[in-house]
C-alpha cells in the first residue's frame, strides 16, 4: 500500500507539472504538445482515483479519532464501515489502473491472414476470417484499408493484408495472432465428412516512424505490375511495390492501392511494423520473457482457437473459453471473446504473471 501511494504521489506531481507546461506553452512544437497531452491523459484516471483515495483515508482517520468520544462513537462506526469499503474499492480500481500499459495499445492494427493447412478450404476460411474481422470493425466504427490480397480460385484468399484504423484497435485485436482452426464439411466434400483446416493470423501495431529507425540503405524497393483482381488500371502499369528489409529478410508486397505512391506508403507502414515486431521478439527472447502476456506469444504457429461448425461452437484454447454462438461470431460478434481475453490478460498482470 505504501509503495502504491508513493508511486501515485509521483504521478500526481507529474500531472501538475505537465499541466503547468501546457498552460504556459512550455513546449517546443506540436509534436511535443501532443506527447505531453497524451501523457497527461494517461495520468488523469489514476490521479483522480488517488485524490479520492486520499480524501477517504483522511475521513477514516478523523472518524477513528471520534471512536473515543462516547457521544459520536456510534455515528463514527457507521461511517467507518462505509468509508473502509469505499477505500478498498478505490485500491482495487487503482491496482487495475496501475497495470503497465502496452505502449502500442493506442495504435491501429495491421492484419495479415494466410490460408494454411487444408488447401482450398484453408484459403476459404482465411476469407471467412477476413469477413469476420471487417464486420467487427464496422460495429466499432473502425475503418479498413486493404493493402494486398491474393485471391484463391476456390474462394477466399491465400493471403490478405489490411489495416484497421480506430481507437485502441491494437489493444483489442492483438490477441488474434495465431493459428485459427476450422472443423466443418467443405463445399467440395461429397461424402459429408468433417474436415479440419487452418488459417493463420498475424496482428501488428501500426507504429510511428520514430518507434524504430530503419536505414534506407537496408531497404530494397522494387516495382512490378499488379496481378489478380483489382481493376484494369492497376494491371497496365508498374503500380505494385515490393519492399525487402535486407538485414532481416522481411519482404512486403502491396498492390491494392490506386497508385505506386500509395502502394509504397502502405508497404512502408507494413515493413516498419514487421521489422519493429521482429526486433521486439528478439529482445524479449534474449531476456527470456514471454511475448505480450501469458495468453499467447503471438506466434502464428500457435493454435489459439477452434471454430466447430457442426456444434456451432467456438473455443479459445488459451483461456478455456467456449461459446455456442459460432454463427454470430462469424458475423463479427466478437465482443464476448475479446472481453474474455482482455479480462484474462488483466488478471494475469495483476497477479504478476508476466
Amino acid at each position: 500500500m505504501d509503495k502504491m501511494l508513493a508511486r501515485l504521489e509521483n504521478m500526481d506531481k507529474r500531472f501538475e507539472e505537465i499541466n503547468e507546461l501546457l498552460i504556459n506553452g512550455s513546449f517546443s512544437d506540436n509534436r511535443e504538445f501532443a506527447k505531453l497531452s497524451k501523457e497527461q491523459s494517461n495520468l488523469q484516471a489514476p490521479v483522480n482515483a488517488y485524490r479520492e483515495l486520499i480524501k477517504v483515508m483522511k475521513h477514516i482517520k478523523d472518524d477513528e479519532e471520534l471512536l473515543h468520544d462516547p457521544d459520536l462513537r456510534e455515528m463514527a462506526e457507521m461511517e467507518l464501515e462505509d468509508l473502509k469499503e469505499k477505500q478498498q474499492q478505490l485500491v482495487d480500481h487503482l491496482e487495475v489502473l496501475l497495470i503497465p500499459k502496452d505502449p502500442n495499445d493506442d495504435c491501429n492494427a495491421i492484419f495479415e491472414i494466410r490460408g494454411a493447412a487444408g488447401g482450398d478450404e484453408g484459403n476459404i476460411f482465411a476469407g471467412d476470417l477476413y469477413r469476420m474481422y471487417t464486420r467487427y470493425a464496422e460495429t466499432k466504427g473502425w475503418k479498413i484499408e486493404l493493402y494486398d490480397a491474393e485471391e484463391s480460385e476456390a474462394g477466399g484468399f491465400s493471403q490478405i493484408s489490411f489495416l484497421i484504423k480506430g481507437n485502441e484497435v491494437y489493444k483489442e485485436m492483438k490477441f488474434e495472432s495465431g493459428a485459427h482452426r476450422v472443423q466443418r464439411v467443405p463445399k467440395t466434400e461429397s461424402a459429408g465428412r468433417v474436415h479440419t483446416s487452418t488459417a493463420t493470423v498475424l496482428v501488428l501495431p501500426d507504429v510511428d516512424d520514430d518507434a524504430i529507425e530503419i536505414d534506407p540503405a537496408d531497404l530494397e524497393i522494387e516495382t512490378h505490375r499488379a496481378s489478380g483482381a483489382g481493376g484494369q488500371h492497376i494491371n497496365k502499369t508498374d503500380s505494385a511495390v515490393r519492399i525487402t528489409h535486407k538485414p532481416t529478410g522481411i519482404s512486403v508486397n502491396c498492390q491494392d492501392g490506386r497508385s505506386q505512391i500509395q502502394n509504397r506508403e502502405q508497404a512502408m507502414r507494413i515493413i516498419t511494423a514487421r521489422v519493429y515486431d521482429y526486433y521486439q521478439q528478439k529482445a524479449e527472447a534474449e531476456k527470456g520473457a514471454e511475448r505480450r502476456s501469458k495468453i499467447g506469444t503471438g506466434d502464428r504457429s500457435e493454435k489459439i482457437r477452434t471454430y466447430n461448425y457442426p456444434q456451432n461452437r467456438v473455443t479459445d484454447h488459451r483461456i478455456n473459453f467456449t461459446i455456442q454462438q459460432l454463427d454470430r461470431v462469424m458475423e463479427g460478434k466478437l465482443d464476448d471473446i475479446i472481453a474474455a481475453l482482455l479480462d484474462a490478460d488483466q488478471k494475469a498482470k495483476i497477479a504478476g504473471e508476466r
